[in-house]
């Protein structure tokens, strides 16, 4: 999928929204439930949340005139969490899953994300020798890579153990300490990792790409609607090239 497939799926939303919709409470806050340990999409600088996603949720609010706050929490109940109504949003590098969608609704999509492997940045493996050999590979609980990542285990040669983390730089700093051999994690984190500690990116998980986008409760049309209108102006707007370019999460292929 091309950057421009993305863009052309923005413009058809708005084209087929019956109205320009305005938030329907001023006065009500929402609240972005984020994974504060998933740079450059979210995490916290000088005690406040930022990050790609936390940024273009603050553009969107503004543009479409409603207030947002971002709450962290743990990633592996986050949905749980907006089922529950306990946060408006999540806007922080959420995969679109057929899972997921039997529980809440997705807007239209903003990123492609890839699943890679993260090694010792000294290691001579390859990707698939590291799919192969019973190493123990760490991955992000609650995550579609981990699902997935358990899912193939087994298939066509595949012979591991899986480490479950709450986050992925956990994992990336036990692949520098040893506790683990490698860890699968999106292409973005691992990039942003590889620029922290001594650990590489050896090459792609083996795994389908994945799209983000923003969840919302079911049942909340309002909502969806605002959101993705708010996204689609962001997308056309000047800005969202500036955010790419300040926290470059990755390639759109």
């Amino acid at each position: 999928m091309s950057k421009k497939l993305l863009l052309l799926f923005a413009l058809l939303s708005l084209l087929a929204a019956p109205a320009l919709v305005l938030a329907q409470n001023q006065d009500k806050v929402y609240i972005n439930g984020i994974d504060t340990q998933y740079p450059p999409f979210a995490y916290v600088a000088d005690g406040k949340p930022t990050g790609f996603d936390v940024e273009a949720m603050d553009w969107i609010a503004r543009e479409m005139g409603f207030k947002v706050t971002h709450q962290p929490m743990e990633w592996s109940g986050i949905v749980a969490s907006l089922k529950a109504r306990k946060i408006d949003l999540i806007a922080s590098g959420l995969s679109v899953t057929e899972e997921r969608a039997t529980q809440i609704d997705f807007s239209q999509p903003y990123w492609i994300i890839k699943q890679v492997i993260v090694a010792p940045k000294d290691s001579d493996l390859t990707p698939e020798k590291a799919l192969i050999s019973g190493l123990k590979i760490g991955v992000q609980a609650g995550t579609s890579d981990a699902a997935a990542m358990a899912a193939a285990n087994g298939l066509d040669g595949r012979k591991y153990e899986l480490a479950e983390y709450p986050d992925s730089i956990l994992a990336a700093r036990d692949v520098l300490n040893g506790r683990i051999d490698v860890a699968v994690m999106n292409d973005a984190p691992a990039a942003d990792a590889a620029s922290k500690f001594d650990v590489k990116i050896i090459g792609g998980a083996g795994i389908p790409d994945e799209l983000f986008a923003i969840g919302v409760a079911k049942d909340d049309p309002a909502t969806l609607e605002m959101i993705n209108q708010g996204l689609t102006r962001l997308m056309a707007d000047p800005y969202w090239q500036e955010l790419i370019e300040k926290y470059k999460p990755g390639e759109v292929h």
